[in-house]
C-alpha cells in the first residue's frame, strides 16, 4: 500500500506537469501560427483559446501518460526508490499496478468528457471560430436520405435549430411522386416542424387524359424525426468528432435505414477503444527499465522509449485517420492494433507474474 501511494502520487503529479506543458506549447504554437486569422473580438479569442486547449487535451492525454510513466519509473531509478521498494519485498508487478490502474481510471474519465459536445468536437468549433468567427457555422446545400424519401436543406442552422429552403423528394416504385416544398422548418419536438408548405403531386401515368401536376397547400407537418441539427450537420457533412450521445443515437437511426454507419462505428471505436493503447503501452515500456541506474544509459533510454511512444501513438492515429476516411475498417484499423499490444502486454504481464 505505501509503494502504491507514493509511487501513485508521483506518477499523477508527472502526468500533471507533462500534459500542461504538452497542452501550453500546442496552443501556443497554434496561436503565433494563426494570429493574422484570428481577427476577432476578445470574447471569441478567449473561446477560441478554450477549444484549441480541450483539442490539444484531447489529442495529447493518452501520450502524457505515457510520459509521465517514464519519467516516474526515471525518478525511481534515480532516487534508489525501485531498489529499495524490490528489497522490501514488491515485486514488479507490485511496482506496475499503480501505473495500470491509475492510467485506466484516467482514461475512464477522459472517455467520459467525450458525452460533452463542447469538448468532443473542440477542434470543429475552433476552426469555425478562425474561419467564420463564429463557434458553428452554418451548412449549406445539404442532401441526404431518409426513409427512401431524398432530403434538401439549402441552409442549416444548428445554434438556431432551424432549416431554410427545403425539398422532400418522394419516389414510388424509382419514379417521382411528390414533392415538399417549404421556405423553413424549425426543429421542435424531437421532430422537424414545417408550418406552411406546397406539395407537388405527379400524376402515375403521364398523358394527355391524367389530370396534371396537383399542387396542395399543408400546415403543420413533422418530418425526420430524432434527426436532430447537430446530428444532421455531423453525419451528412461527413465529419467525425461526435459526442457519445449523438454518435450512438446517430449509429441507431442510420442502422435502421440500413444506411453506412461506418464513420460513426469509426468515431465510437476512437473513443472507446483507442484511449486503451495506454495501460497495454505502459505494461511493455516498464519491463525494458533495468532496476538500477548503474545498469542503464538514461539518456539513451529516455530518447529511445519517448520515441517509440510517439512512433506508436503516431502509428494509432494514422490508422484512426484511415478509418475515418473508410480506407480501412475500423476494426482494422482501431480494434486489432489495440488488441495486439493488449495481447503483449498480457504475455509480459504474466511471464512476469509467474517469475516474480
Amino acid at each position: 500500500m505505501l509503494a502504491f501511494k507514493y509511487i501513485s502520487f508521483h506518477y499523477v503529479r508527472y502526468f500533471i506537469i507533462i500534459l500542461l506543458a504538452l497542452i501550453l506549447f500546442l496552443v501556443g504554437f497554434d496561436y503565433m501560427g494563426s494570429t493574422e486569422k484570428l481577427d476577432i473580438s476578445a470574447n471569441l479569442l478567449l473561446i477560441y483559446l478554450v477549444y484549441k486547449t480541450f483539442y490539444a487535451m484531447d489529442m495529447l492525454l493518452p501520450l502524457s501518460l505515457i510520459f509521465a510513466m517514464i519519467a516516474t519509473k526515471l525518478f525511481l531509478i534515480r532516487s534508489n526508490a525501485l531498489v529499495s521498494f524490490y528489497s522490501l519485498g514488491y515485486s514488479k508487478i507490485d511496482i506496475l499496478k499503480p501505473f495500470v490502474i491509475v492510467s485506466t481510471l484516467v482514461i475512464l474519465l477522459f472517455i467520459s468528457l467525450h458525452s460533452i459536445s463542447n469538448f468532443a468536437r473542440a477542434d470543429e468549433f475552433a476552426k469555425n471560430i478562425r474561419k467564420n468567427a463564429q463557434y458553428l457555422s452554418p451548412t449549406r446545400d445539404l442532401f441526404f436520405t431518409y426513409k427512401e424519401k431524398f432530403v434538401y436543406f439549402s441552409k442549416l442552422l444548428p445554434l438556431q435549430e432551424s432549416a431554410q429552403n427545403i425539398r422532400v423528394f418522394s419516389f414510388v416504385d424509382n419514379s417521382l411522386k411528390e414533392v415538399l416544398v417549404a421556405s423553413k422548418a424549425a426543429y421542435r419536438n424531437d421532430a422537424w416542424l414545417i408550418n406552411e408548405a406546397d406539395i407537388i403531386t405527379k400524376p402515375d401515368h403521364a398523358d394527355f387524359e391524367s389530370l396534371g401536376i396537383k399542387v396542395t397547400q399543408q400546415k403543420n407537418l413533422e418530418i425526420l424525426q430524432g434527426f436532430r441539427p447537430k446530428m444532421l450537420d455531423q453525419v451528412y457533412e461527413g465529419k467525425v468528432n461526435f459526442s457519445i450521445i449523438d454518435a450512438i443515437d446517430a449509429y441507431v437511426l442510420l442502422k435502421a435505414q440500413n444506411i453506412n454507419t461506418s464513420i460513426l462505428k469509426s468515431a465510437l471505436y476512437k473513443i472507446f477503444v483507442y484511449p486503451f493503447f495506454v495501460p497495454s503501452l505502459i505494461v511493455i515500456i516498464f519491463f525494458f527499465v533495468p532496476v538500477s541506474a548503474r545498469f542503464l544509459n538514461v539518456s539513451l533510454f529516455s530518447f529511445g522509449a519517448i520515441l517509440a511512444s510517439l512512433m506508436v501513438w503516431a502509428f494509432l492515429f494514422a490508422l484512426i485517420e484511415l478509418s475515418n476516411h473508410k480506407t480501412l475498417p475500423s476494426e482494422v484499423g482501431i480494434i486489432l492494433p489495440n488488441l495486439l499490444l493488449l495481447l503483449a502486454a498480457l504475455r509480459q504481464w504474466r511471464k512476469y507474474r509467474t517469475t516474480a
